[in-house]
C-alpha cells in the first residue's frame, strides 16, 4: 500500500484503506476488469490478482483502460503498468486463462465468457474462503451485477439460475458491444459493492443498470432509482 498518509485523506471517513487489505481476484482484464481494477486500486485495495490470457487489440483501446502504445501487449501486463502509474499499487497478474485453479478472498468475474463463470462457480460454491463473488456482465449499454455470498444456499441457488450456457447469451454485433462509459460505471459499482461488503452493509444480490434511460433497479428490494423522465 502507498506510504503517503495523505493519499486517502478525502475518503477516510467513508472507507479507510486499511480495511481493504484482503485478497481480491479479478477474472478478466478487458473493459469491465480494467475499469474495476483501477478503481479498486485507487480506492486503496492493495492485494489484487488479475487473470487474462488475451492481448490488447486496436479495437480495445476505446472501451477499456489501456494506453494506445500497449496495443499488442498482454492485457495483464498493460493493466499492471497502468495501475501502478495511476495508483501506486502493484497488482499481481496471471497471463493465462482461468481453468479452475484454487481461489480465495473476494472474487470478481469480469469476462464475457460464460464457461469461465461456470469454472469460477465450481470453486466458489460453498467455499468459506470466498466471502463474496461479484459477477459483472455487460451488453452494449446495459449492465447486470450479481453480488453473491457463496456459502448462502439461497443466494447460491439464485445465482445458478442465472448461470446459463454460453450459447444462450445474446449475440450482439461487434460494433454494438461496448462503449467506454458503460464499463467505467460498472467498475465504480463494483468498487461500491466491495466497500459495502467491507463495512458490513447488505448489498442487493442483483443490480440492473440501463444506461440510456439512466435507470438502476435492484430486483427483490425497494431500491429503484429513475433519473430520466
Amino acid at each position: 500500500m502507498p506510504q503517503d498518509s495523505n493519499r486517502f485523506l478525502r475518503q477516510l471517513d467513508i472507507l479507510p484503506p486499511e480495511k481493504l487489505a484482503f485478497p481480491i481476484t479479478v477474472i478478466g482484464a478487458g473493459a469491465i476488469g480494467s475499469a474495476a481494477v483501477i478503481t479498486l486500486a485507487k480506492m486503496g485495495c492493495s492485494d489484487i490478482t488479475v487473470w487474462d490470457d488475451d492481448t490488447i487489440e486496436e479495437h480495445n483501446v476505446s472501451n477499456q483502460m489501456c494506453l494506445v502504445k500497449e496495443i499488442g501487449s498482454p492485457k495483464t501486463s498493460a493493466l499492471m503498468m497502468l495501475t501502478q502509474l495511476l495508483s501506486g499499487i502493484a497488482i499481481k497478474t496471471r497471463a493465462e486463462r482461468y481453468r479452475g485453479q484454487a481461489l480465495s478472498g473476494v472474487v470478481i468475474v469480469a469476462t464475457d465468457n460464460m464457461e469461465a463463470r461456470q469454472e469460477v462457480w465450481k470453486r466458489a460454491k460453498m467455499n468459506r474462503k470466498i466471502p463474496l463473488l461479484i459477477d459483472a456482465r455487460m451488453g452494449a449499454e446495459f449492465a447486470r451485477i450479481y453480488s453473491i455470498h457463496p456459502v448462502d444456499p439461497d443466494e447460491a441457488d439464485f445465482y445458478e439460475q442465472n448461470l446459463y450456457a454460453g450459447e444462450e447469451a445474446e449475440r450482439l454485433p461487434c460494433s454494438a458491444r461496448a462503449i467506454i462509459y458503460c464499463p467505467t460505471v460498472i467498475g465504480g459499482l463494483i468498487a461500491l459493492v466491495v466497500k459495502s461488503h467491507v463495512i458490513g452493509k447488505v448489498v442487493p444480490k442483483e443490480i440492473l443498470f440501463d444506461l440510456p434511460s439512466l435507470k438502476l433497479v435492484c430486483p427483490g428490494t425497494n431500491a429503484q432509482v429513475i433519473t430520466s423522465h
